[in-house]
């Protein structure tokens, strides 16, 4: 991260073209990528007179999106203090700046301001423990104020912002829901898991962790009619090798399989990056890793299909997650015995079943639309520049 964030200068010297108008996008990392990548191709289609310019400050972003062709320039965003952000911004002498969700850094909000230069926060969600709404964080609170506008995700955001003197925000939802419901019309023909799927009740673990592979698979072992689809977290000899000493039904690697011997498997490892949001569309339950750990992953991914998910229970910063609970569309599991349970229930009563995943896939397509409408508001601005 620090030698691609020295990087960024040069790379701005040498490809930024003056004589375009840029429109900056930031994103933390890849979920938050996700986020603004509706927004990104929306202005890039409707707007081809502006370039784009795409900061990750996170290398899981950044080196997973690095040759993104749907921007014009793709860096590191370097760290935020006053000489960095006015090198930045001296290469980078953007029209207007869009930061997606929790990106909020105090020195480049402030030369951004002093500049004229709007700057508008998309799919932001904010809560009452963050710094903004204690009684110590006046400073980053003034920084919130020279935002342009908010586009939230809640109500409660824009009751809390109020609630510090704020009052430009518009509740919008959530883009990834617009970015999920693009990726199922764009979702890839995958034979080999089409061969693995045919016909079985399928488990579909996404973005999973040892403690996560400690609950399922022990299940799995013992459900001999349920397959099981495996795509790891993270992707190396060492986790995959882990994950097959704790298997003890016939396992295959995605990248030596056919569809053949995948027809013949009862569990399929995906040792590879960019198929999952696919695989999901073979789902009969979805499994979404991180939830006794760092933190769920990308929920709407897999409710998008209208399959219902389960997680464990660090889930609670994740409003998709609540939201689905709530319309039982998801479930969360705190242990093992929790996950026999609810797993068993989904797959021996089918009407169950087909009801949690009419909810999550009804829940996805009744929240889409906030890349519309942050366009509509911010159309006019873009014109106008």
């Amino acid at each position: 991260m620090v030698k691609g964030q020295r990087a960024a200068f040069k790379k701005l010297r040498e490809e930024f073209d003056t004589n375009q108008d840029y429109v900056w996008v930031h994103a933390a990392s890849l979920g938050e990528f996700e986020q603004g990548r509706p927004l990104i191709e929306r202005i890039r289609s409707e707007h081809p007179e502006y370039k784009i310019l795409l900061t990750f400050f996170s290398p899981s972003g950044y080196e997973v999106r690095k040759n993104y062709d749907g921007a014009d320039i793709v860096c590191y965003l370097p760290f935020d203090t006053p000489l960095n952000v006015r090198r930045f911004l001296k290469l980078a002498p953007v029209k207007m700046v869009f930061l997606i969700k929790y990106e909020f850094w105090r020195n480049y909000i402030h030369e951004l301001y002093k500049r004229g230069i709007p700057v508008y926060s998309v799919s932001s969600i904010f809560r009452p423990g963050q710094v903004f709404f204690r009684w110590y964080g006046k400073g980053y609170a003034r920084c919130l104020r020279r935002v342009t506008k908010f586009f939230v995700q809640n109500q409660e955001s824009i009751d809390l912002l109020k609630s510090i003197g704020i009052d430009h925000a518009m509740l919008t939802g959530d883009t990834r829901f617009d970015r999920v419901l693009d990726i199922r019309k764009q979702a890839k023909e995958l034979p080999i898991v089409e061969a693995f799927a045919q016909g079985s009740k399928v488990l579909i673990a996404g973005s999973s962790w040892a403690p996560d592979e400690d609950i399922f698979i022990p299940y799995f072992n013992q459900r001999k009619d349920l397959k099981l689809v495996i795509a790891p977290h993270v992707v190396n000899d060492a986790h995959i090798a882990e994950i097959q000493s704790k298997l003890q039904r016939p396992a295959l690697r995605y990248s030596q399989a056919t569809p053949e011997a995948a027809a013949a498997a009862d569990c399929l490892i995906i040792d590879c990056y960019g198929l999952l949001s696919s695989i999901y569309r073979y789902a009969t339950v979805a499994y979404i890793g991180g939830g006794f750990g760092v933190g769920i992953h990308n929920v709407p991914e897999a409710a998008v299909y209208g399959c219902p998910v389960l997680f464990g229970p660090n889930n609670r910063k994740f409003k998709e997650a609540q939201d689905l609970k709530a319309c039982e569309g998801a479930f969360e599991i705190s242990d093992a015995a929790e996950f026999d349970k609810i797993l068993t229930k989904l797959l021996t009563y089918d009407e169950l079943l087909r009801s949690a995943g009419t909810a999550a896939g009804r829940y996805i397509s009744s929240n889409a639309g906030a890349r519309d409408i942050v366009y509509r508001e911010i159309k006019n601005i873009l014109t106008e520049k």
